[in-house]
């Protein structure tokens, strides 16, 4: 008996590898997961905002953290200064949860406003 060829063993090889390809697309297993999409700028801002903010008001472990630890750009912690400043006297007025209520719509407000509030400068404003 002859020993198969390399041309044999070849074909026989792509033919097993593409046999068991074609199980990999079984519809019973469903699609792919996709990739999650990157956050817009906007989303991004928003997030960020209303996230040291709330940390800031609930008093939160990063609450004493600056704005460059907090990775706010030069626009977006002028806005979060802003918010801030609004909830805390929100906060004294009616609360905790009024006070984050208005933190989560006016970072979207603002953020959207600003497209995201990206722009930095040399010459930030320091907190008030």
């Amino acid at each position: 008996m002859r020993a198969p060829s390399r041309r044999r063993l070849a074909g026989a090889s792509l033919l097993l590898t593409a046999a068991a390809l074609a199980g990999c697309g079984d519809s019973a297993a469903g699609p792919a997961p996709r990739s999650p999409t990157p956050d817009s700028p906007v989303q991004l801002c928003t997030k960020l905002i209303s996230y040291w903010a709330e940390q800031d008001l609930t008093g939160g472990k990063g609450a004493g953290l600056d704005w460059e630890q907090k990775g706010l750009s030069n626009e977006q912690f002028v806005l979060y200064d802003d918010i801030v400043q609004a909830a805390r006297g929100e906060q004294r007025r009616h609360g905790t949860a009024a006070a984050l209520e208005l933190v989560r719509r006016q970072a979207r407000q603002r953020c959207e406003a600003a497209g995201g509030a990206t722009r930095s400068s040399e010459n930030w404003r320091p907190p008030t």
